[in-house]
């Protein structure tokens, strides 16, 4: 009894239900061949890149490597007599130059051992005299005078050495250059040998490079090294290669090549610097941007830009100079490479320039895509018509 009451209402309800459902479906089904065309219109997504001109300009061709500066003359000046020492006339810091007295020591004893040596050399020239006139009469035998002519040689010999042993007690600098430091305060003894000061010649300084032997035909004495020293930011010196070793290092396959730097005041021996030999250069090279290059382990390749797809090119590199390398083939003056996004691209895939040259082009690809989804509106209400009929 109950149920025959219930199923009449059901009835009634479930049919607009699956009316409504057939209304659904029926709406669902004829709007999707319009949403497939407008997917169709759209194509697929472009990649956003930021891209660069193929331009030209001077590039050089150079080797690289890095390396301390020391100085070209230095000096340990050491005590060649002993002695205590009176007056020490240089400090730290101070320029000398070649031949100017740093220490006098007590010179007593080598003053009196001189004087000593100059008497006896005298006295042996007189005696020496006096046997040469006798000898002229034949009162002084032959053996008798070449005796007298070496003791006379040996006197001269040992008056010599002890006016040098004299001059030592006042050391003087060898070279000329900066005191880089001191050893020794007044009234030290100074023991013969002792190392006492440390001269740097800093007027010249220079760096020693242990090249590849692959580079040896490339590398010769003149060409223009480029510096740039840790401790000396934003500065960049220039100097001269110097020498260059002929021979190849059998165990390290290397060869020596020493540049030569001015010593202007800023440049310091024992500063780390990154040299640049640049041994060849081109005026008018083609070149792009480094980052334009794609580093997938293949042959060099970009990837250019033209008609809003990005495609890629085999290209045949030259020199390289820091963010530019040089394109012998491949690519135009005025081509656009792209130098940022490549990661994402494949071949025909559509860029989207964002910014600078690629504006005008990201505009007009806009306007397609709007155009494109007017299409498909207008496609859709026609479809949607159709059906109503």
């Amino acid at each position: 009894m109950h149920t025959k009451r219930i199923l009449p209402a059901v009835g009634p309800l479930l049919a607009v239900v699956l009316a409504s459902t057939a209304a659904f479906v029926s709406g669902c089904g004829g709007g999707g061949p319009a949403n497939a065309r407008e997917a169709e219109q759209k194509g697929p997504e472009a990649v956003p890149v930021e891209v660069a001109e193929v331009g030209r300009r001077t590039i050089a061709a150079s080797y690289a490597s890095t390396a301390t500066l020391e100085a070209r003359a230095e000096s340990q000046v050491v005590a060649k007599t002993s002695g205590v020492a009176l007056e020490v006339l240089v400090e730290e810091g101070q320029e000398v130059r070649a031949g100017q007295p740093l220490v006098r020591l007590d010179a007593d004893r080598a003053r009196l051992q001189a004087a000593q040596s100059t008497a006896q050399l005298r006295k042996l020239e007189a005696n020496y005299e006096r046997a040469r006139q006798l000898a002229a009469q034949q009162m002084v035998s032959a053996n008798d005078l070449d005796q007298l002519r070496y003791d006379l040689e040996n006197a001269r010999a040992t008056n010599r050495l002890t006016n040098l042993e004299l001059s030592y007690t006042t050391v003087v600098a060898p070279i000329s250059g900066v005191i880089a430091s001191r050893d020794i305060k007044p009234g030290n003894f100074v023991q013969i040998n002792s190392p006492i000061f440390r001269i740097v010649d800093s007027s010249r300084l220079e760096a020693t490079l242990n090249v590849p032997e692959r580079e040896i035909a490339k590398l010769r004495p003149g060409q223009q090294v480029e510096l740039v020293a840790d401790a000396l930011p934003g500065k960049r010196f220039t100097g001269v290669v110097d020498r260059v070793a002929p021979v190849v290092d059998t165990g390290t396959g290397t060869f020596r090549v020493v540049a030569s730097f001015a010593g202007d005041g800023e440049l310091q021996p024992g500063m780390f610097s990154r040299l640049s030999i640049n041994y060849d250069q081109r005026a008018d090279a083609l070149v792009v941007p480094r980052e334009a290059l794609i580093e997938d382990g293949g042959d060099p390749a970009l990837y250019v830009v033209r008609d809003g797809t990005a495609s890629r090119v085999a290209v045949q590199l030259g020199y390289a100079d820091g963010g530019w390398v040089e394109v012998r083939s491949g690519v135009e003056p005025g081509d656009k490479v792209v130098v940022a996004g490549k990661s994402a691209l494949r071949e025909g895939s559509a860029v989207q320039v964002i910014g600078g040259e690629g504006a005008v082009a990201q505009d007009a690809r806009a306007g397609d895509k709007a155009d494109a989804k007017a299409d498909a509106k207008a496609d859709a209400k026609a479809d949607a018509k159709r059906a109503g009929n």
